[in-house]
């Protein structure tokens, strides 16, 4: 009787999933990032611009007495008109299309550096790229941008001294010098610096968090708004104390960091280093669904 001899049986792994897709890839070409940064900003920051003017009103405001987005908006608009709400707008567009280009074009130069064989970039990696990326890019193009920007909503408040974006840069020039342009360089660097760490980082690591719930990396536009923005919503309360300091020391009258944190304080305590969340929070739930949204949807064509 002739005997078979039994088959090996070898264990089969299940296959591996990969989360990677196009756009997720771990090294994007420098113009690219830069492009798709750029384009992603301005957007961004032309849709959002009524709740940045209401959040810098509020915290340019000493007294006491809190007054929401909405009443804020509305009051404005009855008293100096609709296009008063845009005051300052041109300034934060082309700054945030500039700051927003170079963000990521130094978060993906530095996360391509800090990946894992597998592509992969750890919570801590990402705290570490996004935080490098908020400090180049507040240096080379936020301190400027948000010094004219707030110069301008404050100027709004008495007499005014400036015609226009351009008139204001002629004249904070003339008096200042460049110095003038910086001032709150130390502030705004903080805050950046906190800001880009809490929003890339929380955005990377919900993503990842995401792929490995759904068993696969976010591939919609919804799906990368909803990260985006909630990603936004921890950015928000984790870091609007440093946004309402630098919002001091670069108003019209500015003041020193040390002087803003005591004269933040003196207007109601603690709780007044939150002053300005409210819309804070209206633009940056908006703001991280559409950054992240367009920047993904650019690279997807590369």
């Amino acid at each position: 009787m002739q005997t078979t001899a039994p088959v090996p049986i070898t264990a089969v792994s299940p296959p591996r999933t990969s989360f990677s897709t196009k756009n997720n890839k771990a090294h994007v070409h420098p113009l690219t990032s830069l492009f798709a940064g750029a384009v992603a900003g301005g957007v961004e920051a032309t849709i959002t611009y009524p709740f940045e003017y209401a959040k810098t009103s509020t915290q340019l405001r000493s007294q006491r007495a809190q007054v929401n987005t909405f009443q804020a908006l509305r009051g404005v608009a009855a008293n100096q008109g609709v296009s008063a709400i845009y005051t300052g707008c041109s300034a934060l567009v082309v700054g945030t299309a500039l700051k927003a280009g170079v963000r990521f074009l130094a978060y993906d130069t530095i996360k391509a550096r800090l990946v894992d064989e597998r592509g992969q970039l750890s919570t801590s990696a990402g705290i570490l790229a996004g935080s490098v990326a908020g400090a180049v890019e507040s240096v080379l193009a936020v301190t400027p941008t948000e010094r004219i920007k707030t110069a301008l909503i404050d100027d709004g408040k008495g007499a005014k001294r400036f015609r226009s974006t351009p008139h204001a840069i002629g004249i904070l020039l003339r008096e200042q010098g460049i110095t003038g342009l910086y001032r709150g360089l130390v502030s705004t660097t903080i805050k950046q610096s906190a800001t880009s760490a809490v929003r890339m980082g929380s955005y990377n690591t919900l993503k990842t968090q995401y792929a490995g719930f759904v068993g696969r990396a976010p591939k919609t536009t919804p799906e990368t708004f909803a990260i985006g923005a909630c990603a936004g919503l921890i950015t928000v309360y984790a870091t609007q104390p440093f946004d309402t300091v630098k919002t001091r020391t670069q108003s019209s009258q500015g003041e020193t960091l040390l002087r803003a944190v005591r004269g933040v304080y003196s207007d109601g305590g603690a709780r007044a280093f939150w002053k300005g969340s409210g819309p804070r929070l209206g633009r940056l739930l908006l703001s991280g669904g559409i950054v992240f949204s367009v920047y993904e949807r650019i690279l997807s064509f590369f």
